[in-house]
């Protein structure tokens, strides 16, 4: 999922950015529901929006969509509260677009985000959860803090019978399932199976760099490997950048 920030060409002067997504927030108001799910709309924002946007709270590093922290930044500094600010994310899950520097709204062809990417219910906890937490340092607390495992964080790979096999986080996260794997010297398929819709691939710099994959599909290459430490990562643009990346130790 992918957000359009408020403004797009030069910075819109503080009263016509607040004006602008003050009306945004009351054309989506009264969107439906009771009380939103922040828990699931963390899940939610993790596995369908983090691969795009930075959220500091959800520890999401995207970088092909705008910084959440920074985009809605000023817009709270100019008195937005965050019942409105959920009201103009909602709205542009519903309505992807990019905003024109008198505050109108436009369609914008080269948005990643498709529209109505979540429905219902489910786009107003993914709305309120960026909402409550947007802007804010510090890490989430309480159940919020679990809500999302960490990504890279399970146990080290380990090749078995010729083979070391390290998934894409299934979530759609920038990660892979660990970030430490071994392997002993000798010739070796490496591969990342990746069950998310968001493409991935592995790579290993001068040993061999996998296909781009996604929906369950499989990169692999073939190796040769002499002892040491090499780093493995995804070379989709961005990904390595916002974390995709390990440590493979062959002895």
């Amino acid at each position: 999922m992918r957000f359009s920030p408020p403004s797009t060409g030069r910075r819109l002067p503080a009263s016509a950015t607040f004006a602008a997504l003050a009306a945004l927030s009351l054309s989506a108001c009264g969107a439906g529901g009771g009380e939103p799910d922040l828990i699931a709309g963390k899940q939610l924002f993790a596995s369908k929006c983090g691969s795009c946007h930075v959220l500091g709270r959800a520890d999401s590093k995207g970088l092909t969509g705008p910084n959440l922290d920074d985009a809605f930044r000023q817009p709270l500094a100019d008195g937005l509260g965050r019942s409105g600010i959920a009201a103009v994310i909602r709205d542009q899950i519903k309505y992807p677009a990019t905003f024109g520097e008198e505050g109108d709204k436009r369609a914008d062809d080269s948005a990643a985000m498709p529209a109505n990417l979540v429905n219902g219910d489910q786009a107003g906890d993914v709305a309120a959860y960026v909402a409550s937490v947007v802007a804010k340092s510090g890490k989430d607390s309480g159940l919020l803090a679990t809500a999302v495992k960490a990504a890279g964080g399970g146990k080290p790979a380990v090749a078995k019978d010729g083979t070391l096999s390290i998934a894409a986080d299934p979530g759609g996260q920038l990660a892979y399932v660990t970030n430490a794997a071994s392997a002993p010297p000798g010739p070796l398929t490496v591969e990342s199976p990746n069950e998310s819709s968001v493409p991935h691939n592995i790579v290993i710099d001068d040993k061999g760099a996998g296909e781009v994959v996604q929906d369950g599909g499989v990169s692999r290459f073939e190796a040769q490997l002499e002892a040491g430490e090499l780093t493995f990562y995804c070379s989709v643009p961005g990904h390595r950048e916002a974390g995709m990346e390990g440590k493979l130790t062959v002895k």
